[in-house]
């Protein structure tokens, strides 16, 4: 099985060739044929160059560009349509994820057979380092409000950090969302039409270099009409989209 990586990237110039680096030589180590696709979001830094860089030293790097209009939705959505790979994740270019997590979660689908593996930060095994703490408190209070409307036992749904079968990707279009948004349409998706998954501890760090893309008041809208339309599709779709369960996982 081969693992494809989206890493949605703009103006990570600071960051992203450690990120990328340290991800492809602990796949690498782990024996996991990978390909890492970068996509460049339109930075207005050295982003573009940096990444060209890698992908000349790497064969397993790939750069694609996502022209106007620009978004983190729109730029994994650009990435996504460039895989190969048999498992997609998705990977934060701020080094906010860790590679020991991924390769944890592609064994994980290997050997539990699921469709999907999503991560959670917030179990007793996890470990969370410099969480800002507004932040943490509306990620808490979103979740928890996504658990009770969705009746789920997952508790960290705006995770971004998260691996599907690509044919789960495939059967979750057309995607709607243009920005951070769509880390919540993913996986409601993929529940509502059935798809298998398993839950895995996952660290999370906060970045050191550069900014958080994430704006909690242009978003709050944006990720409630993500929750309601999957909801409908839910209570009134009848199952037009549901598969049939493979064995194992939830």
């Amino acid at each position: 099985m081969k693992l494809s990586v989206v890493i949605p990237a703009r103006n990570e110039a600071g960051c992203i060739k450690q990120t990328v680096t340290n991800l492809h030589l602990h796949l690498k180590d782990q024996q996991i044929e990978h390909e890492l696709i970068i996509v460049n979001d339109g930075s207005t830094d050295d982003t573009q160059a940096v990444i060209s860089q890698l992908a000349e030293q790497h064969e397993q790097v790939i750069l694609v560009n996502n022209e106007s209009p620009n978004g983190f939705g729109l730029a994994v959505r650009a990435g996504l349509d460039h895989v190969i790979g048999e498992a997609v994740a998705i990977y934060m270019a701020d080094a906010s994820d860790s590679p020991e997590d991924l390769a944890k979660f592609f064994r994980t689908m290997q050997k539990e057979n699921v469709d999907c593996v999503f991560g959670t930060r917030f179990s007793p095994e996890s470990r969370i380092t410099d969480y800002p703490q507004l932040k943490l408190i509306l990620n808490r209070l979103a979740n928890k409000f996504v658990q009770l409307i969705f009746g789920l036992r997952y508790n960290d749904v705006t995770n971004a950090f998260k691996l599907y079968r690509r044919e789960v990707v495939e059967g979750m279009r057309p995607f709607l969302s243009h920005h951070y948004n769509l880390t919540v349409e993913m996986p409601l998706k993929a529940i509502v039409r059935g798809y298998t998954y398993a839950i895995v501890p996952n660290s999370w760090t906060n970045r050191k270099t550069g900014q958080s893309k994430l704006r909690i008041k242009e978003m709050g809208s944006r990720y409630l009409f993500i929750v309601l339309y999957c909801l409908i599709e839910k209570w009134l779709s009848r199952r037009d989209y549901h598969r049939e369960t493979r064995d194992g996982g939830q």
